[in-house]
Parts: structure tokens; sequence; C-alpha cells
């Protein structure tokens, strides 16, 4: 972080770049057969994959380790069209297939090739197949031949972890004591713990020090609506 700012002036964002190397995936209960799965390609016993959890859960770094793995092409909205018609044989990644404005008849193509001609594709979601916006049965069918595994996080050990790297990403340490107050306090989601992880670093660089146990209590209170309470326990 950055060092003292004087008269409470608003921070500058710099940014950070979430690290999606496998060395970096943190396992746990809620997604260790969807990494063993990733890890056993190409030996996978069927071409379609769909990975399903709710946001920040790890899927885009899942399907980042896959395409690391398999020199896969993460398709966009607008390259679907002629993707489907090129019979093509390079591994493909379909991420938020469900919300990321795909052509139904081209996905639907797509889905088809890689069942005909084995073409390895690896989807993502958030929603079950049945709750996907597309109006043919025929297309919610086919995705519902891909091998399905959904990703939840497990426990604190695996949400502490998260809080970790999600810290270690801006190039912050945090004491542990600082993220067990949070994981013990926190709506439990990976999405919660992604906001929490970045109204905490902000806290933190408006008043021009580390991410103390008031920080993360100031966090937790804002994020539910709450007052602040620090429990009669100020540790600055």
């Amino acid at each position: 972080m950055s060092g003292s700012n004087p008269g409470g002036q608003l921070p500058f964002d710099y940014g950070h770049d979430p690290s999606h190397l496998e060395i970096d995936f943190i396992e746990g209960d809620g997604n260790r057969l969807a990494l063993a799965h990733i890890r056993a390609f190409p030996n996978w016993p069927h071409p379609l994959t769909l990975i399903e959890g709710p946001a920040k859960a790890g899927k885009s770094h899942l399907s980042r380790i896959w395409a690391e793995r398999a020199g896969a092409q993460f398709v966009a909205a607008g390259e679907m069209e002629t993707l489907s018609r090129e019979d093509g044989t390079v591994p493909l990644v379909v991420e938020d297939v469900e919300r990321s404005g795909y052509g139904e008849d081209a996905l639907f193509h797509l889905l088809n090739q890689s069942m005909r001609d084995g073409r390895p594709m690896l989807m993502t979601t958030r929603d079950p197949v049945a709750n996907w916006p597309f109006a043919t049965d025929d297309l919610k069918s086919r995705a519902r031949l891909a091998q399905r595994f959904t990703l939840a996080l497990s426990d604190d050990i695996q949400l502490s972890q998260m809080f970790v790297k999600l810290f270690g990403d801006r190039q912050i340490a945090v004491d542990p004591k600082v993220i067990a107050y949070l994981v013990a306090r926190m709506e439990r989601s990976p999405e919660e713990a992604v906001a929490l992880a970045d109204l905490a670093d902000r806290l933190a660089l408006a008043r021009g020090g580390a991410i103390t146990r008031r920080i993360a209590a100031e966090a937790l209170a804002e994020r539910s609506g709450t007052e602040f309470d620090l429990e009669g326990d100020d540790d600055e």
C-alpha cells in the first residue's frame, strides 16, 4: 500500500491483477473434485464440462488453469457464430454461458460439435441449466450431458485462505487475527469476501495505514449497514 494520506484525501486506485496461476488456486472440499477434473485433462471421459457456482467462487480461475493446460480459446459472444460454422478442433472455454449474450443457435451447434467430434469444451455458469434464459429445451438437454461440478466455500480455513490470496494480490500483508475476525463475522460467500477485501483496502488507503481490526470492523459495518462497533477493543 501507499504511504501517508494527509488531509484525508481519497486514495488513488492503482488497481490490481488477481493471480490465476494454478499454484495460487485455493483448494478445499468445495472445489476439490472440479480441480481434479481439470488436472485430469486430456483424460476426460466426456468432452463437455460444466462448472457451476456463485460469483467469485473460482470458476474463472479454474477455466484459466484449464486453458493453460489445454491450449484452449476463450470464446467471446461475437465470435461464437463464426466458431460454430468452422468445425475446428481447438478446445474452447465459454464463460458465464447463461449471461454473456451468446447466440442460442451458435451455442447449440458448438455443443453438438463438441459431442460429435470430441472437441473439449469447458463452460462456466452461476445458475443451474434449468434456469438458463434460452428458449429451446434442446440446448439445455445438450448442456445437461456435460460433466457438472458445483463449487462452494466449504469451511473457515478455505475462506481464510481466500482472504490471504485477495490481500496478496494487492501486495498487502494482513495479520491472521484480522482475517479470523473477518471470517467469524461476515456473510459467508466468496463474493462478500471479495467486497470486504476491497473495502478494507480502500479504508486503509484513505487513512494511510495498515488493515487493522478496526478497519476490518468498519468494513463489516459498512457492508452490513450496521453501526460500527469494535466490541470495546480498540487496537489502534
